[in-house]
């Protein structure tokens, strides 16, 4: 039979006719993949709650996922009572990631494809640190003083922020490469800064610095235009995190109400409260790569943390009462520290009953579906035609599906894999 797939294909994507063999090379792809997977139609995930474990000691927390959920990567007490960086699998569990030259680490934050760590690890001072499953645990230096942190990581693992000390040894907020090392982002007009979060590209950097009087605001950082004051909610404020283009900040603020509030700030809207879940404080720790869901902690009306999540059509939700039926009695999801771009997967620390400890969770919800471009729930033609209209474009978007800078065969074979779920 004639494939339908030719039938739908462009000649030409943004007006750029494509390669003869391009064409052919994507339309065999599809025709024979789709075929495959007609019987697929009406499957869907339903919510997962995973509980981590520990590395044989009595705590541990998740602070990054990858992009798919794969990989989750914290802290954890070992058996020794040292508290260690781990990058947890599915297939693996949780793996000790060691320490420089020292007993104490901890990961902050994994890259997209969940290959990249980066984190701190103590050896009489404290040192940022990059690690890889090839060259191990990287010391990324200092900016002439003795200590160091890294936060976060783009999302190909090559830029990495954080706050070191100067020869001064005064904090300031970095960004580092490999060809350009440690590069000092200055501040607001004070001492001292940290950078906390940093977009998909490495291009945009946020965290907080000194003003001249002394004050710490929340701070958007790019090459071209220098250190950006977000300005406060009546006091001071920290930006935490980023959106994969750098337009949504998200972090806390001082409100005029003496509370830290959660915030999220665009250009538009400038600094947004985003409330509570009953009480006065909360704090915003993660973004989707859209900036729509944020995922934070909240005081709900006991005064009992809990993690939320925010969204843009439906507010602050405790996801304690959404996840319910997840949760064995006396269980709770304390906080949420990170989501995955696409928000389907949050991480984070809460109390397992099961092993009366706090520990590291990762939480699946379900939605979107792996293919999912356009987030409607069904994975079926048009998700299959953004990407097709996108193909060979650069940027972390939607279509790019596995979130690795580039629209390609990769992505389709994603949305064909999944060809038809929850429709």
């Amino acid at each position: 039979m004639t494939c339908w797939v030719r039938k739908i294909l462009p000649m030409t994507i943004e007006g750029v006719p494509m390669q003869r063999e391009s064409l052919f090379r994507i339309s065999a792809l599809l025709c024979a993949t789709v075929i495959s997977l007609i019987a697929t139609a009406g499957w869907s995930q339903q919510p997962t709650l995973t509980w981590l474990g520990t590395l044989g000691g009595i705590r541990s927390a998740a602070y990054s996922v990858s992009a798919d959920g794969s990989v989750v990567v914290g802290w954890a007490y070992n058996a020794d009572g040292q508290w260690r960086a781990f990058r947890w699998t599915a297939d693996g569990g949780m793996q000790d990631l060691g320490a420089l030259r020292g007993n104490w680490s901890e990961a902050y934050s994994v890259s997209a494809s969940g290959h990249v760590v980066v984190g701190m690890a103590y050896e009489g001072r404290w040192r940022a640190f990059r690690w890889t499953a090839d060259g191990g645990m990287q010391d990324l230096g200092t900016l002439g003083g003795r200590n160091s942190w890294a936060y976060d990581v783009s999302a190909d693992g090559s830029v990495v922020v954080g706050e070191a000390h100067d020869a001064a040894w005064y904090w300031r907020a970095f960004r580092w490469t490999a060809d350009g090392g440690m590069q000092d982002l200055g501040t607001l007009g004070g001492r001292e800064s940290q950078a906390r979060g940093v977009s998909a590209d490495g291009s945009v950097v946020v965290g907080k610095a000194q003003s001249a009087d002394g004050s710490w605001r929340a701070f958007r950082w790019t090459a071209a235009g220098g250190m950006q004051d977000l300005g406060t909610l009546g006091g001071w404020s920290v930006a935490i995190d980023v959106s994969a283009d750098g337009s949504v900040v998200i972090g806390e603020a001082y409100s005029t109400g003496l509370q830290w509030r959660a915030f999220r700030w665009t250009a538009d809207g400038g600094m947004q409260d985003l409330g509570t879940l009953g009480s006065n404080t909360s704090t915003a720790y993660g973004v989707s790569a859209d900036g729509s869901v944020v995922v934070g902690a909240a005081q709900n009306a006991a005064w009992n943390w809990r993690a939320f999540r925010w969204t843009t059509a439906g507010g602050m939700e405790d996801l304690n009462t959404t996840y319910a039926t997840l949760l064995t009695p006396d269980s709770s999801l304390t906080a949420a520290f990170a989501i995955s771009p696409d928000a389907r997967y949050i991480v984070g620390v809460g109390f397992n009953a099961a092993t009366a400890r706090l520990e590291a969770f990762l939480l699946d919800t379900g939605f979107p579906q792996r293919g999912d471009v356009d987030r409607n729930g069904c994975v079926d033609d048009a998700d299959l035609l953004r990407v097709l209209f996108a193909f060979g474009e650069r940027g972390y978007r939607n279509e790019d599906t596995n979130w690795d800078g580039g629209i390609d065969d990769a992505d389709l074979l994603i949305v064909l894999f999944n060809f038809g779920q929850g429709c």
